[in-house]
């Protein structure tokens, strides 16, 4: 993952500055940059018009970059604590359920919070992020420092 992250950093420093983010997973890396300050205006360029003036660059990144890591790219903007996705993957994800976890979907479902059942579930782990975050951030901590160990293990040849 740090090896994605590396070589995206000098790539997308004209298009964000020092302040983006680069996630990744299995499926997809998704870049988020702040929202951009214009040197030539009083003020901050609508993200419409950002999105449109660095198209062209974020195009030939991605190009190369999902050649590179067989990963689908995806972009957005950070304004304050709001993020705007210019793309984004909707990755379908197996799981099973057993009666009652279905009974908590179908809930959601019948009392309109969400559309469908995958919505209710995205729902369910949009809340647990948030409220979780902390703690799932530092169980992503000790996973990365597993895989530095397993990277430089005897068998990292």
């Amino acid at each position: 993952m740090q090896e994605i992250i590396d070589w995206f950093t000098p790539r997308i420093s004209d298009l964000f500055g020092d302040g983006a983010t680069v996630t990744v997973d299995k499926e997809e890396i998704t870049v988020v940059g702040p929202r951009p300050q214009r040197a030539d205006e009083a003020g901050e360029e609508s993200i419409a018009d950002y999105r449109e003036r660095t198209r062209t660059a974020r195009i030939a990144i991605a190009r190369e970059a999902e050649e590179l890591f067989r990963r689908k790219v995806s972009w957005g903007v950070a304004d304050g604590d709001d993020v705007v996705l210019f793309t984004h993957l909707a990755v379908p994800v197996m799981t099973r359920l057993r009666q009652n976890e279905r009974r908590v979907l179908d809930t959601l479902v019948a009392g309109g919070v969400a559309r469908s059942r995958s919505d209710a579930l995205a729902w369910c782990v949009r809340l647990v992020g948030r409220h979780e975050g902390d703690w799932i951030a530092r169980l992503q901590e000790a996973l990365r420092s597993v895989d530095e160990a397993r990277a430089t293990g005897p068998d990292a040849g």
